[in-house]
């Protein structure tokens, strides 16, 4: 991988978004090594019954994981962004989550939108890449 890899900046949460998003690190540490079709099945299992996260949630939750964890501040985007939709599950909602890559130079990517905005990314930078794997929130209507 070439570029310049740059830590973000955390930025100081509640002890209860710390907490919730301590334990969601953990989980996505452990949900980013399953295979992608078992990663696939546990986010659509996990996004079940979830309204659409707003951006103001969405982006509280992506900075409370890259607060508490130094790896989810680095290249780690697979992890940080499993993260970030965990701590907004526990809201009771669920961001947009994208997997996808770009071909020159080639690079894989996962990242969380909301209302179709990009959660701490470059949106210019995003419109490089081919979503290959979307988990989206659902909105159930009885």
């Amino acid at each position: 991988m070439t570029g310049q890899l740059v830590l973000e900046t955390a930025i100081e949460k509640s002890l209860r978004w710390r907490l919730t998003a301590r334990c969601a690190v953990l989980a996505a540490a452990g949900l980013a090594k399953l295979s992608p079709y078992r990663l696939r099945k546990s986010l659509e299992f996990l996004h079940r019954g979830a309204a659409p996260a707003d951006i103001a949630t969405a982006t509280r939750a992506r900075d409370a994981v890259v607060a508490v964890s130094r790896r989810c501040r680095g290249p780690w985007c697979l992890q940080r962004s499993i993260a970030a939709a965990l701590v907004c599950r526990t809201r009771g909602s669920w961001p947009d989550w994208h997997a996808g890559f770009r071909t020159e130079p080639f690079l894989a990517h996962a990242w969380i939108t909301a209302e179709k905005t990009p959660i701490g990314e470059d949106p210019a930078n995003i419109t490089q890449f081919h979503p290959t794997m979307t988990i989206t929130a659902t909105t159930n209507t009885n």
